[in-house]
């Protein structure tokens, strides 16, 4: 999380100091103690009469200065009664006492609350970590979210059980998913910065972090527009873009330019994959003729040039009209699941997509979909498709994802570096911007059967 220092209080308090230093008491007329309360009082009112320009132009700025500082007041102000009326105070003395030989039974009185911590100030909001009283779980904080959203007036508040004895409360002070603008981020090989998570982070896909990725949505949900958006930041990259579209080739070949090889049919597929998979057992050649783990490990002028297959509409690849066609799916679901298995450390990505996964396509999705580590659900329209991208990891990124609306298009739950779930919406990407960035860097766009080798520019040989 961001870190900033102790928010607006301490540059409220800095600056009056900074202008007693410059104004001598003396020379003012009035006591040192009046002359801080006066200062500090201006600077308040001064905030409060600019603070709406500075929520509408700069809002982290006007969050540091303005917004944390009050939220941390009331956060104090309200703690107490907030965990006695939600049962998360504990008091000292039991329900029951014996009273002249009767047991005398009621509501205990002065209520211990969990020990609050200081909270922590980030780009669009705050975290602040609580130590439980014994026999307390993360669940019952949990519980409790949406009376502490009300509390402490900001959008939506997030339980972490982040150690034995302590959770971590993340509050967000609005919603960063509404006008998602990306932060400016270092660009490096095979990561794309494609939007923004709620926590005020760029969301970043990362093939070097998470090797595989599954992507889920219905129509009009934003999928299409996170695959133009991963295509856009990576095509300046020195990579090699695969394509299988069986949707005819509609959606994939707005960046055909870029692409070194498209597949429109589960014919071509198959004999992409085919190559494809040729292509692994090559590089592994290579990696233990020179005694590297992975292509990682060889040096600029050796290291082959990485794949990214994406692949839209995966249902279509195992859908079976015939029984002449169970072999070709056969083959399919073999290659990917190959692809999947070995590909991480050979420079070899999968990017599946569908609008419809879920278990009824066959035992070779659900063994493909566990070698895809790296998740992303938008609104789907079934919830096997949900269950099928977030329902073994969890069942809280579960919800949120079965929660998006209609109005939240592309709005998804994903999972960060850390491990733990997070909603995050991509930036606008229009196939017209998509189809000229393919076209601007299809010179980098290497033939597939020059896949082997990479020069020190990057470029195959």
């Amino acid at each position: 999380m961001n870190s900033a220092p102790w928010g607006g209080c301490g540059a409220l308090i800095g600056t009056a100091c900074a202008l007693q230093e410059r104004t001598p008491p003396a020379a003012s007329g009035l006591p040192t103690g009046v002359y801080l309360v006066a200062v500090l009082g201006g600077l308040v009112l001064g905030l409060a009469v600019v603070g709406p320009f500075l929520r509408r132009r700069w809002p982290v700025l006007w969050w540091y200065l303005v917004g944390f500082p009050v939220a941390c007041l009331r956060i104090w102000r309200t703690w107490r009664k907030l965990t006695t009326l939600t049962d998360l105070a504990v008091p000292k003395r039991p329900g029951r006492q014996l009273l002249a030989g009767m047991i005398v039974k009621g509501d205990p009185l002065k209520p211990i609350p969990p020990l609050l911590r200081l909270p922590r100030p980030s780009r669009s909001g705050l975290a602040v970590r609580v130590r439980l009283h014994p026999g307390q779980i993360p669940e019952q904080f949990a519980a409790a979210t949406e009376a502490m959203v009300h509390a402490w007036r900001v959008h939506a508040v997030r339980v972490v059980g982040d150690a034995r004895g302590f959770v971590t409360l993340t509050a967000t002070a609005w919603d960063p998913l509404v006008l998602p603008r990306i932060p400016r981020q270092p660009g490096r090989l095979l990561a794309a910065v494609v939007g923004l998570r709620e926590d005020g982070a760029a969301w970043v896909i990362d093939l070097r972090r998470v090797a595989h990725w599954l992507i889920v949505g219905a129509t009009r949900s934003g999928k299409s527009t996170l695959i133009a958006s991963l295509v856009t930041q990576w095509a300046p990259q020195q990579v090699a873009l695969v394509g299988i579209d069986l949707k005819g080739g509609m959606e994939l070949s707005l960046f055909q330019a870029r692409l070194s090889a498209l597949a429109t049919t589960r014919a071509e597929a198959a004999d992409l994959l085919k190559q494809l998979v040729d292509l692994t057992v090559e590089r592994m050649a290579l990696c233990r003729s020179l005694g590297a783990r992975s292509i990682w490990e060889l040096a600029d002028g050796l290291r082959p040039v990485p794949v990214i297959v994406i692949v839209d509409e995966v249902a279509e690849l195992f859908l079976m009209a015939t029984r002449g066609e169970k072999d070709e799916v056969g083959e399919v679901s073999t290659a990917l699941l190959r692809l999947g298995q070995l590909g991480a450390a050979l420079g070899l990505h999968l990017v599946i997509a569908g609008q419809r996964v879920g278990s009824d396509l066959g035992p070779g999705v659900t063994a493909l979909r566990a070698q895809l580590a790296g998740r992303v659900c938008h609104r789907v329209s079934d919830p096997g498709t949900a269950e099928m991208a977030l329902g073994d990891l969890d069942k809280g990124a579960l919800a949120a994802a079965q929660q998006i609306t209609f109005a939240e298009a592309g709005v998804a739950v994903t999972f960060g570096d850390d491990g733990q779930w997070t909603r995050a919406r991509s930036t606008l990407t229009t196939p017209e911007q998509a189809r000229r960035t393919a076209e601007q860097y299809a010179h980098l766009a290497p033939q597939l059967d020059g896949l082997g080798i990479a020069d020190k520019e990057g470029a195959a040989l």
